[in-house]
């Protein structure tokens, strides 16, 4: 048999292994899994994000903000398709006008429901653009009880309401400062002037004489002709229906002019930023909130909300939070991001929230809302008190009766415990 000459061995041998290889089959390419469809829910939040109170507005934001983050990374699914909420956020400058101007914006912008506004001076006219558009909104700060005596279909809040607040903060002002002769003060606003009605009602009917009403606005930073007046007439406490961003000039000029009486106030002016605003005047003031403290809301979501936005909650970030997890909730038990599937679950929510147990009656209130007493002591805001229906109870015995019970001892200890007992 003749040789092969080298390179043709070589390649008769690369057609071997050629055939070699060729008599093995690959696989075929398995086709990547396709991705579960995905579907994008827009919740907006309206709040003053500019102006005296935006430190307000952002605080209810990010209430918003936190549990549309949670929700995301929980990769909740409706009809099948992996949600991502998206959160519009919209600034209403505390002005009613621009108020119905976003909340058009939104429903244009097809948003499934709205948390907010914030004041109730914007909440109000902008409720009536969300439910005739049936977009869902839940307020998680305005106290004014017109919005929900309406009859709008949709709309909700997850605080008190004013003729619930107002007769707590001069309660407590009538029994513990015990005034002969009170001056009343409002900033024109539906949440202001609505509070201090309120307030002066409850103040009548305990026999205690006031003043009459004394009104300024909600960008009014010069008091003194107003305060001069209260001086001559000496009264013995002030309430003021506002917010922070008046209220703490107010305070502070009176204190300058050598007014001495009480100041009290409503939520809109029960923050630490009084301290900032009126320095030492504001020591010892008396204010109040509808709903508990942000000191009280769930340990997780406080712990939560300062990971995420390296500050501690103002006033109403809870209730924001709680307020968009609503929604999410109640899309969730219909299976539906359409308001009108959506909205009969919504109305019949029993949930468990960052500010306790939430259940709204016929009219969209809160059921059972508590409300706070806060002083300023130390140049912050302490809660003193819990009022609740015709109850007080002292702010330490209402966080003790909240806390869990201690965990039982495991059963090879409880011996240990026992003989440690008799010891």
């Amino acid at each position: 048999m003749p040789r092969l000459r080298p390179g043709i061995a070589l390649l008769a041998a690369l057609a071997a292994l050629g055939l070699t290889a060729c008599s093995k089959e690959e696989p075929p390419p398995q086709p990547a899994a396709p991705a579960p469809p995905s579907m994008t829910v827009r919740i907006g939040h309206v709040a003053p994000l500019t102006g005296g109170i935006a430190h307000l507005g952002k605080d209810n934001e990010n209430g918003a903000k936190l549990a549309i983050e949670q929700a995301n990374a929980a990769r909740i699914k409706l009809e099948g398709k992996e949600i991502k909420f998206e959160l519009i956020a919209e600034d209403d400058q505390e002005d009613p006008k621009v108020g119905t101007t976003v909340a058009q914006k939104l429903v244009d912008a097809k948003v499934a429901g709205v948390v907010g506004h914030l004041n109730s001076g914007t909440t109000i006219p902008a409720s009536a653009v969300y439910s005739q558009a049936g977009v869902p909104m839940i307020s998680g700060s305005a106290t004014n009880p017109k919005l929900t005596e309406q009859g709008f279909k949709g709309v909700f809040r997850v605080v008190g309401r004013d003729d619930q607040q107002g007769p707590a903060i001069a309660g407590y002002l009538a029994r513990e400062a015990k005034p002969k002769l009170v001056a009343v003060v409002d900033d024109a606003t539906a949440y202001g002037e609505g509070l201090a009605n309120e307030v002066e009602k409850t103040l009548k009917e305990q026999k205690i004489r006031v003043l009459p009403r004394e009104k300024g606005d909600n960008k009014k930073t010069d008091w003194k002709a107003i305060l001069t007046k209260l001086k001559g007439r000496k009264p013995d406490a002030v309430f003021y229906g506002g917010m922070d961003a008046t209220g703490g000039p107010l305070v502070k000029q009176a204190r300058e002019l050598g007014i001495k009486a009480v100041f009290a106030f409503g939520d809109g002016a029960c923050t630490d930023k009084m301290k900032e605003l009126a320095g030492e005047a504001a020591e010892g003031l008396l204010c109040s909130q509808a709903g508990i403290p942000p000191s009280a809301a769930d340990k997780k979501f406080l712990d939560a909300y300062a990971k995420a936005f390296k500050v501690d909650p103002i006033l109403y970030a809870p209730f924001t939070y709680d307020a968009a997890n609503l929604l999410i909730e109640a899309m969730k038990k219909a299976n539906s991001a359409d308001p009108a599937k959506y909205l009969p679950e919504l109305e019949k929510s029993s949930f468990n929230g960052a500010t306790g147990r939430i259940e709204f009656d016929a009219k969209g209130d809160r059921k059972d809302a508590e409300m706070t007493i806060f002083t300023m002591k130390g140049g912050k805001i302490e809660p003193l008190a819990i009022i609740k229906g015709s109850t007080t109870t002292a702010y330490a015995d209402f966080i003790k009766a909240a806390a869990p019970a201690p965990a039982p001892a495991p059963a090879a200890e409880a011996p240990k415990a026992a003989e440690a007992a008799k010891k």
